[in-house]
């Protein structure tokens, strides 16, 4: 089976340093602490579950280490780039899909995809075979005249997420990416990814899709108040935790709970 083009070559003679590192990152808003000396190195290949409760500094960890702010204090970089001290280098070899993002609403989405390959470089031809090839793989091929600003909320994550790796990034970030879609575009969404890290992307993935980190990561790291407090395989963490699955698993390790109910909103 033809790998597609959009999937980076294999990463086994990869060099051992982190694809993604941060070094005691720090990130305050006023006087708030939104990130904590946090250390991270996400290994070549790995597909990271970032998970925590809102507010806990996913989001923001994620946000500082691709270059979109810029942290408080510590360091934080992609593979040997420091992104604040070599930020085109580093970014170079990013895709993201950030919770919250704005599209060329006036772009067909086929129109998108077009710009974003040639902004990162890739030859006409070149950035119409993988246009097409992400087209149909995430069902957009009859949508592709339809101007982005008639898309539904799927299919503006779609054709994001083909934007995000158009030019065949090493690393790919993805914040909330099944969030707002139907079963139909998860799925599609999700085997997507999966055929991604089998060609060796590393994928750092934030979601509060507990059933799906389970199915997709290889490692899990959980913030708590802006501290990276947990970081285990999902097998070691429901173990850990004693718990049968990483749902279950995350409830009790940042002490959810989930038992009580109010005195009022019962039925007889």
């Amino acid at each position: 089976m033809t790998k597609p083009a959009f999937v980076p070559e294999s990463l086994d003679s990869a060099p051992t340093e982190p694809a993604v590192w941060a070094k005691g990152l720090v990130r305050k808003f006023g006087k708030k602490v939104a990130v904590n000396n946090v250390d991270l190195a996400i290994r070549p290949g790995e597909f990271y579950g970032l998970l925590g409760q809102n507010g806990a500094g996913k989001t923001t960890t994620i946000k500082s280490i691709v270059g979109l702010l810029r942290p408080t204090a510590g360091a934080v970089g992609i593979g040997e780039f420091d992104t604040w001290k070599s930020p085109t280098e580093g970014k170079a070899r990013i895709g993201v899909l950030p919770e919250e993002f704005n599209l060329y609403e006036r772009l067909t989405g086929a129109e998108l995809l077009d710009f974003t390959g040639a902004m990162h470089g890739l030859e006409r031809h070149e950035t119409r075979s993988r246009r097409d090839e992400l087209l149909a793989l995430l069902d957009l091929e009859e949508d592709k005249a339809t101007l982005i600003g008639d898309y539904s909320r799927g299919m503006r994550k779609k054709v994001a997420l083909g934007a995000a790796i158009i030019h065949r990034p090493p690393v790919l970030f993805l914040d909330e990416p099944f969030e707002g879609v139907d079963a139909v575009s998860a799925r599609l969404i999700r085997n997507l990814l999966q055929q991604a890290a089998r060609g060796g992307t590393t994928i750092i993935f934030s979601s509060h899709e507990m059933h799906l980190v389970e199915k997709l990561c290889t490692r899990i790291g959980i913030m708590i108040a802006g501290e990276l407090v947990i970081e285990e395989t999902p097998g070691d963490l429901m173990t850990k935790m004693g718990a049968s699955t990483v749902e279950d698993a995350f409830i009790a390790a940042v002490g959810g709970n989930t038992s009580e109910t109010t005195s009022w909103y019962v039925t007889s």
